[in-house]
């Protein structure tokens, strides 16, 4: 009888699992960031985005992202001998991870650079990082958009900003003006106000007199005080003339730790390697940027940028999702035949593939808007005031029902958190959250159309250069016309169902004319014409698969 030959207990060859998608550059493999790099102007900054590219393609900084989100940041109220310190104690990761963002000018190249593109070419960039860890992307999203809030006073603006745009990563707890760098973060909320900053109940007392640029004290608390490690905050106030904005400092000009605690960090759902904290101020002191009375005016520059990185962060979550679901079908065998080539997983790809490229192709059409309003350009800026709620609402709502169907084409696999499926899964509500959640979004649409009749004619021809060659298109922006305004009795709560068709209309027209023939007729016939389904792989026969797919591949 023959013997036969016991495998040896867990020495088996593991077969029929993908390798990983790592050691290549995710701007190279992104056909369609690269397109849109060069259409929106920013073709001379490709080698410096294909650099961060293949930084956050890499596995160290692959490995770096995963170690940060498993190690969070600690708070250390008091050192060793009892004396308050209110530090935030972070893994070396974050700190290395931190020093490349700053290295090449994700938080101030705009601003360093300030040239045609510049925004496109930093949010492309930015979009590229964060593929590896997107929780850098806070303190390094409000150093970058702190500048134009900053600017408003402009003595404020000459002490401070050259340390923002620093290109030397300090995390040093020292007066700034000991550091080689600074960063800046943002606390606009409070406990009993949320998104209500009038209701805040922290006051600002003046010294010598206030006045814009002048000292003042604050005491009272925030409910959310973003990346408390940074070295300066712009903070929201009351003083005598009303809601004020404030540029608060970790430490005075003569040296010394100002006035303020941090009671604890909050535990989130995702974003988990980056600090969130709770903050009491006990006559604390900062300096008035701007009025007093247009803290809201002030501040909303600030939130303005950090919105577009809310879009672009919500367009990234869709690349790499995309990224990773395509990988694993291309190296997964089922029933005899690679995931890839089986038709409803085909569908399910290319549909994702198809959300993806309307998120990129929106996001940098936005960034262009940044370049061209601050050029001077009245349509630009037009444009931007209602496309950025727009984009910000539609993007990050539907990055979330993306990454768990992203998550599901690795199946159990997808489930397990060395993937980097369920971290990309807890942070993709978050840019849905930040910087006004999808209801202040629309609210802040209806508020355009009221107070801006310009910016939303802007935001029309814009569709309609689109429209004029696609008939589904065009029939769908006549539709939507037709129900703007509508009854005002109810248009408040039809605001979500009309920024989103507002939102489809300019991804529809951003695609005929600038995406690939089968990703448009594909998004016009299922999201425009409604020949789909209620969730992705839905999409309709006749659909090109393949030549979807096969533009959206990584390729490691």
């Amino acid at each position: 009888m023959a013997t036969v030959e016991r495998p040896t207990f867990g020495n088996h060859e593991v077969a029929n699992q993908p390798p990983p998608l790592a050691d290549y550059n995710v701007f190279a493999a992104d056909q369609v960031l690269g397109e849109a790099v060069r259409r929106e102007g920013a073709d001379w900054a490709e080698d410096r985005i294909s650099a961060v590219g293949a930084i956050a393609g890499s596995e160290h900084v692959q490995a770096l992202g995963a170690q940060a989100n498993e190690n969070p940041p600690r708070l250390k109220t008091h050192d060793r001998y009892g004396n308050r310190v209110d530090t935030v104690e972070f893994h070396p990761a974050w700190h290395e991870l931190m020093a490349l963002s700053v290295e090449h000018e994700l938080h101030c190249e705009p601003w360093k650079d300030p040239r045609p593109g510049a925004h496109v070419a930093r949010g492309a960039a930015f979009m590229c990082f964060s593929q590896a860890e997107a929780g850098v992307g806070c303190p390094t999203s409000m150093t970058y958009s702190v500048i134009p809030a900053l600017r408003t006073q402009p003595e404020l603006a000459a002490e401070w900003e050259p340390r923002f745009l620093s290109s030397s990563y300090d995390p040093a707890n020292a007066p700034a003006a000991q550091k080689v760098g600074a960063l800046a973060g943002m606390g606009m909320t409070e406990k009993q106000g949320g998104t209500d900053v009038r209701a805040n109940t922290t006051l600002a007392h003046p010294v010598n007199g206030g006045g814009p640029g002048g000292e003042y004290e604050l005491t009272g608390h925030k409910w959310f005080m973003s990346a408390p490690q940074c070295d300066a905050f712009l903070v929201l106030a009351q003083a005598d003339g009303g809601i004020s904005c404030f540029l608060f400092p970790r430490w005075t000009p003569d040296g010394e730790r100002n006035r303020f605690r941090l009671q604890r960090l909050k535990d989130k759902l995702g974003n988990r390697s980056n600090a969130s904290s709770e903050i009491e101020f006990d006559s604390a002191s900062a300096w008035l940027v701007g009025e007093e009375g247009a803290g809201v005016r002030t501040i909303i520059e600030m939130v303005n940028h950090t919105r577009l990185d809310c879009v672009l962060g919500g367009a990234t979550g869709m690349r790499a999702g995309v990224a990773q679901a395509i990988h694993h079908a291309s190296h997964r065998s089922v029933f005899g035949r690679e995931l890839v080539e089986q038709p409803l997983m085909r569908n399910v790809l290319a549909d994702l593939a198809i959300e993806s490229e309307a998120a990129t192709i929106g996001g940098l059409r936005l960034a262009r808007a940044y370049d061209e309003a601050l050029a001077g350009d009245e349509e630009a800026q037009n444009f931007k005031r209602v496309a950025n709620a727009v984009l910000k609402y539609w993007i990050c709502k539907r990055a979330v029902v993306h990454a768990g169907e992203a998550l599901e084409c690795l199946g159990g696999n997808g489930y397990v958190e060395e993937s980097g499926m369920p971290r990309l899964f807890r942070e993709s509500p978050l840019n849905s959250i930040w910087e006004g959640s999808g209801n202040v979004q629309c609210l802040d649409v209806l508020r355009a159309m009221v107070k801006s009749p310009a910016a939303v004619e802007a935001f029309f021809a814009e569709i309609q250069e689109g429209a004029a060659a696609e008939p589904r298109l065009a029939g769908f922006a006549t539709q939507l016309r037709d129900e703007l305004p509508g009854d005002l009795e109810t248009i408040e709560s039809r605001a979500r169902r009309l920024v989103e068709k507002m939102a489809l209309a300019l991804q529809g027209s951003l695609l005929v004319r600038y995406g690939d023939e089968a990703v448009a007729n594909a998004f016009c016939a299922s999201r425009l014409s409604g020949d789909w389904g209620q969730a992705f792989g839905t999409l309709p026969p006749g659909t090109d698969f393949s030549r979807i797919i096969q533009r959206h591949r990584p390729v490691a």
